[in-house]
């Protein structure tokens, strides 16, 4: 945890504290959700690979590898690609030396993408993304202040932004309401961070949001207390945090009934 990028420094990363607040991630969606989860194997010569979120991106039976904008994560793309060629998936392979992609800063809303570009994903890499997925409009934010688009964004619902309040995420959600043919419901959050959270649809479950816990952000965790038709799962990630992670990093969500 000494190397794992940063974008600012702070206080040490308390890694026992890290592996149990990211079992329990992973134990929520395996055992609390019943979701089918393909655990990465750990390497050691790359800090930040827990973040399996920049590495790919999927839609339908589609996978995009991308090619990260930090030099040094770029050798991520491997355990990835190995793990969604086991899939089936139809693999897309980003190869320009110019283009740069996390998926942090890819938004699918279900009916477009919106990608932000930022200190890690530039015009090309939009724009191999908008190539990659041609049934679906493709806009760019431009991200200044925090690390990724989804640093202070993320799917709440089928229709449902969740947002930050600062400047900064306010700004880009303007942008993106610009950009739109459709108009979005908002969930504005006071933190940023917390506007980071992972929707999913699960049949035998309906609408479940898991969000960032009440002892962590006890304003924000107010506002998702009122959607009411949610299942809600506050977890922890104190830890990871502290090296820019947030919850969508840690997973890649794959709608595919397959056996592991």
């Amino acid at each position: 945890c000494r190397q794992a990028l940063r974008s600012t420094a702070g206080p040490e990363v308390d890694f026992a504290r890290a592996e149990r607040e990211h079992q329990l991630y992973v134990g929520v969606l395996r055992g609390k959700l019943g979701l089918q989860v393909l655990e990465l194997p750990a390497d050691e010569s790359l800090p930040d690979c827990v973040f399996v979120e920049d590495a790919a991106v999927v839609c339908e039976e589609t996978a995009l590898l991308t090619r990260p904008g930090a030099p040094s994560r770029r050798k991520e793309v491997e355990a990835m690609k190995r793990a969604l060629e086991s899939l089936n998936l139809n693999i897309v392979e980003m190869v320009d030396e110019n283009a740069t992609l996390d998926g942090g800063d890819v938004l699918f809303t279900g009916r477009e993408f919106f990608v932000g570009l930022s200190r890690r994903t530039n015009q090309r890499g939009a724009e191999i993304l908008a190539d990659t997925f041609k049934d679906y409009a493709v806009s760019t934010v431009p991200v200044h202040d925090s690390l990724h688009l989804k640093s202070f964004c993320s799917m709440a619902g089928p229709n449902l932004i969740a947002i930050g309040s600062s400047e900064a995420a306010q700004k880009a959600l303007k942008t993106m309401q610009q950009m739109s043919d459709h108009r979005y419901d908002k969930l504005t959050v006071p933190d940023d961070a917390a506007a980071n959270c992972i929707y999913l649809n699960i049949p035998s479950k309906g609408h479940v949001l898991l969000h960032r816990a009440p002892e962590e952000y006890p304003e924000s965790a107010k506002v998702f207390e009122k959607l009411k038709d949610h299942m809600l799962i506050p977890i922890a990630n104190t830890e990871l945090e502290k090296v820019d992670g947030a919850l969508t990093c840690c997973s890649v969500l794959i709608s595919k009934t397959s056996e592991l």
